[in-house]
């Protein structure tokens, strides 16, 4: 069963999916700038990848703290960013279609790597497995 803290990882995680595909679906018809719908997107995945990883392997494993999740994410974000400068007939194929664009991206970009940093920076400043619980918190003037 799926406890607080990680049902509102998971929330999280699928409010920055749709976040995402929105921006990319739609951020120029509204008029929305270039860096914006750019770099917002690349944002929002390396949010994505950090709560992707947090519902995947905290989960599991409850002592795992949201910094080496987020260190993860990062590694895993910089990886796929690299795998970019692979190209393979086949691999090539994939990235042309929508779902290989949006999961492994065409150009590689060290702007994106800055943005997957921040993205992966606000995901983790805003887990709500940093904030203690509740019934943990003691009054300090006790």
């Amino acid at each position: 069963m799926i406890q607080g803290r990680q049902l509102q990882r998971l929330a999280a995680l699928f409010l920055i999916i749709i976040s995402g595909l929105m921006l990319r679906r739609f951020g120029y018809s509204v008029d929305l700038p270039f860096f914006f719908v750019k770099y917002g997107g690349s944002l929002l995945w390396g949010a994505m990848v950090y709560f992707l990883l947090a519902v995947l392997i905290a989960g599991p494993h409850r002592g795992i703290r949201p910094a080496a999740i987020a260190a993860t994410a990062l590694v895993a974000a910089i990886c796929v960013e690299l795998f970019r400068l692979y190209h393979a007939p086949w691999l090539d194929a994939f990235r042309l279609t929508t779902a290989g664009a949006l999961l492994l991206g065409r150009v590689f970009s060290l702007w994106n790597i800055v943005a997957y940093t921040i993205g992966i920076a606000v995901a983790y400043g805003l887990d709500p497995a940093r904030k203690p619980s509740s019934s943990l918190q003691v009054d300090a003037d006790l």
